[in-house]
């Protein structure tokens, strides 16, 4: 039997337990993370291949492990998640479906009919080869803005990020297009500039006319 001098059973198990705590504390994270790694591949939130959103970090999941999970950002980034982030904070899942809902403003200028920009909108949108046809396209006039009324035009299409830009791109070009088909001005913000003092204004032309002669 090992004799440790001043050691009594009161002080070894004080020295356990502190112990414990120090070693729980150390392996906190890697346990936190290891079983919400484990209740997310149990669960299906999401899976390899899918495109999040959590935390600000936005991409295609790369890759889960008990403890990670890896996101390929949209940018090329790989970024490596602890399971316990994805598991305690809300994750938009971007590609749960397989058709998103995108939204744009469309601005008119005040002298057009709102009823016939309307059916123009939605004309160019029903030819667009990107957008779902099996979803419904919304366009509604939206607000009184500074210099136009716009419109809000919803459409839904492909779910991943490159799919969205590019329905994007299709759709602002098909109703530039076909604005200016139809006549229909897209305006630019007017700045209209009012001068109350004519007579003052009418004094100094006169006065630079006369130093000029």
């Amino acid at each position: 039997m090992i004799m440790l001098p001043g050691l009594t059973p009161t002080k070894a198990l004080a020295g356990l337990g502190i112990g414990s705590i120090a070693i729980g504390f150390a392996f906190k994270d890697i346990f936190e993370n290891f079983f919400a790694g484990i209740l997310i591949l149990w669960r299906f939130p999401f899976e390899t291949g899918d495109f999040i959103e959590c935390e600000s970090i936005r991409g295609r999941v790369h890759d889960i492990t008990v403890r990670n999970t890896l996101i390929r950002k949209t940018s090329g980034e790989l970024v490596v998640v602890p399971n316990a982030t994805l598991f305690k904070n809300p994750v938009d899942i971007l590609t749960n479906q397989k058709s998103r809902r995108v939204t744009i403003l469309c601005g008119v200028a005040y002298d057009e009919d709102v009823d016939e920009s309307r059916k123009v909108i939605t004309s160019a949108l029903e030819s667009c080869d990107s957008i779902d046809n099996t979803r419904p396209i919304q366009v509604f006039a939206h607000q009184f803005a500074s210099s136009s009324i716009d419109f809000e035009v919803a459409w839904w299409t492909d779910a991943t990020p490159l799919g969205q830009r590019r329905s994007r791109d299709e759709v602002v070009a098909a109703i530039k297009r076909a604005l200016d088909d139809a006549g229909i001005e897209i305006p630019f913000p007017y700045r209209t500039l009012v001068f109350k003092d004519t007579l003052a204004i009418d004094r100094r032309r006169t006065e630079a006319s006369s130093h000029a002669d």
